[in-house]
């Protein structure tokens, strides 16, 4: 496998792949070292999870520069993904203990139960590229908590991220096998999923993606997480802070490129302050900087691959073709590379198919809504249930919107940003189950039930 810079489209590097054997091999490692680490006392996970954290701030610039280099973000932001995977490994670390006690259950007539939190096994992730280093954490460090043991087939033009997070894991003194980047594509997974030595698999990645992988977990009657993509509305009411709603529309639909499942992407905005909006909303989306992903000044990298710039250009002309209108924007910039710029699309026809698929790119599309619930139509029209935002100052709208819109998670006067802290995940096509918190430790454990008698 090659890795190349979607900015220059130089090559990176070229991995050797792993053959059978060498998966075998992998296969063997984590059998083995969860063999040993399940037995290990929270107080050992923890302070693992500890030194990792110190290993993944003291190579924060490295695991920076090369997530920049392999799928384009913008430097600064990658620093910001390295420390938030700081905070996540620490988060476990001095709380991860509290969230795996004992509790007692009474059955009367002197009997009682113990519901216990026991560890799995070893756990495959296969991960996307578009948060290389952040949602590989969000996986590896409850894995880690749990007692179980974290294989990982990442995104192929991620391989020298995935390297390297290896690297920092090992650094931090983690037993042998405990966590493994393994050199493969897609095809060997589902012979993975299917061994014996693996008990579950989570992923994150498109639709087509987890339904192969939730198909042949499901073959092998293997527990399953999937977070899968999203096309987030992003609701704006007349009482909202119409200057702060614009500058977080702007933000979450050219974050990381446009490429975030859970920022939004349906600008969904009330009538009586649409055209204002409207106006406000072009003018900041116009004035967006693409360019070198290490420069300061730069808002926004390449795509990760002309590939993809090239999938959301086809998205684009499809909409077009259906009787969408591109404002400005949304082109192929650049002598070399994978950029385009940022663009507006309206007239979007809201029941059409094509408008209900993921745009993952820098271009927004606008929406005009008549009241509260025709926005909520608006909103839940699409299959997928991932994330939403809401600007209103109207406390009612804000617990209707927070009930009602069929999502996963939902920000209310900020963008939607995920956190160690809280669950994170979707619902409908956006896949299910949770990752983060103590709800993402506790999926991929056996709750055990001990009964005894008085």
């Amino acid at each position: 496998m090659t890795t190349r810079n979607p900015a220059t489209g130089e090559t990176l590097e070229t991995y050797e792949t792993l053959d059978e054997a060498g998966i075998d091999r992998a296969l063997d490692h984590a059998a083995a070292a969860y063999r040993d680490w399940r037995s290990t006392s929270y107080a050992t996970r923890m302070t693992l999870l500890g030194k990792i954290a110190d290993a993944f701030a003291s190579n924060r610039e490295k695991l920076a520069r090369q997530t920049s280099l392999e799928m384009g973000k913008t430097y600064a932001s990658a620093l910001a993904e390295a420390d938030k995977c700081v905070a996540a490994f620490r988060y476990y670390a001095t709380r991860g203990a509290e969230f795996l006690g004992d509790t007692r259950i009474d059955l009367g007539g002197g009997k009682s139960a113990t519901a216990r939190w026991m560890p799995h096994g070893p756990v495959l992730a296969v991960m996307p590229w578009n948060f290389p280093l952040w949602q590989v954490v969000r996986f590896l460090a409850p894995t880690i908590m749990a007692g179980n043991v974290a294989l990982l087939k990442h995104a192929s033009i991620s391989m020298g991220t995935a390297r390297l997070m290896e690297e920092a894991v090992r650094e931090a003194g983690a037993p042998e096998g405990l966590f493994q980047a393994l050199m493969i594509g897609s095809k060997p997974v589902e012979a993975i999923i299917a061994d014996d030595r693996v008990v579950a698999v989570t992923l994150t990645g498109s639709e087509g993606a987890g339904q192969a992988v939730a198909q042949a977990a499901g073959k092998a009657l293997k527990k399953v997480v999937l977070e899968l993509g999203g096309s987030d509305p992003f609701i704006v009411m007349p009482s909202a802070d119409l200057d702060v709603a614009v500058e977080m529309a702007v933000k979450a639909r050219i974050q990381n490129t446009g490429q975030s499942c859970i920022c939004g992407k349906r600008m969904i905005v009330h009538r009586d302050i649409y055209a204002d909006f409207r106006e406000r909303f072009c003018d900041a989306m116009k004035a967006v900087t693409w360019g070198d992903p290490f420069d300061e000044k730069t808002d926004m990298g390449p795509l990760s691959s002309v590939e993809q710039r090239d999938t959301v250009l086809d998205q684009l002309a499809k909409l077009k073709a259906k009787g969408a209108k591109l404002l400005f924007g949304g082109e192929a910039v650049g002598e070399r590379g994978a950029f385009m710029n940022a663009g507006v699309l309206v007239d979007v026809p809201v029941d059409d198919p094509i408008a209900h698929e993921e745009l993952f790119g820098p271009v927004a599309m606008l929406f005009e809504a008549s009241d509260a619930e025709d926005a909520l139509r608006i909103a839940n029209s699409v299959p997928f249930g991932l994330g939403s935002a809401v600007f209103t100052n109207d406390a009612d709208e804000q617990a209707l919107f927070a009930d009602r819109i069929e999502a996963g998670m939902v920000a209310i006067n900020q963008m939607l940003a995920s956190a160690p802290e809280a669950p994170f995940g979707g619902i409908k096509r956006s896949g299910h189950g949770r990752e983060l918190g103590p709800w993402g430790l506790h999926e991929f454990m056996n709750l055990k039930t001990i009964m005894r008698s008085a």
